[in-house]
């Protein structure tokens, strides 16, 4: 693992890497919420907000195990990923829920068409000079009103790693600061709502601080 700025676009890479691996990342994180009560807390409170509003989805969803979270409570919820490999295995995982390949730069989506979007630790793989357009592209898709609850690792790092879960990949891992994160969020013209950090729990996941952004697109 090697640390050092390299924002340049690389979904392809990131599209690859992530099939490459699919079944070994669902095998080591699909079961990951029962380990994070931080975590179902806040979708609990996500799952709330949203309840009775329309479709949410998880974004970046992996191996599918948001969008199942709040399927069990009871939400309309969608996943969606840029890897093919880990939509498969999402649909494996979790029958009877819909996952799509999608881009978050580019969504086929209506305009206004969610309730509300979880992403996480998927905004880490878009390049800093990115990230304020993914978030307008995020905010079109959402109704007004609707949730974005964001997750990433804190700092300011770039983790590169040209091998995970044993093989070769070219992917990396972008850490953000709370600040740098509200500020791009505004300028995406979202309401920041409330900025929560945490510790890392060790034994399941990287040893970094995370933190959680609750945000809405005005109504008005």
């Amino acid at each position: 693992m090697e640390s050092g700025e390299t924002d340049s676009p690389n979904t392809e890479d990131t599209r690859t890497g992530y099939d490459k691996v699919a079944e070994q990342y669902t095998q080591q994180y699909s079961d990951e919420l029962s380990h994070k009560p931080l975590d179902r807390e806040l979708l609990d409170r996500f799952a709330e907000r949203t309840a009775g509003k329309g479709r949410v989805c998880d974004l970046g969803c992996g191996p599918g195990h948001l969008a199942r979270y709040l399927h069990d409570r009871g939400a309309d919820a969608v996943g969606i990923d840029l890897s093919p490999g880990m939509v498969e295995q999402a649909r494996l995982m979790n029958p009877g829920i819909e996952y799509m390949q999608g881009d978050m730069r580019s969504l086929d989506l209506p305009d206004g068409s969610l309730a509300g979007i979880a992403a996480f630790y998927s905004i880490i793989h878009i390049p800093r000079d990115h990230v304020a357009d993914v978030l307008k592209e995020l905010r079109r898709v959402l109704q007004p009103g609707g949730l974005l609850l964001l997750a990433f690792h804190k700092g300011q790092e770039t983790v590169h790693r040209d091998e995970f879960f044993g093989e070769a990949v070219n992917l990396d891992f972008r850490f953000f600061e709370p600040d740098e994160m509200t500020g791009y969020l505004g300028d995406a013209g979202f309401h920041v709502d409330e900025v929560i950090v945490r510790e890392p729990y060790p034994e399941v996941e990287y040893p970094s601080r995370r933190v959680y952004i609750s945000a809405s697109k005005p109504a008005g």
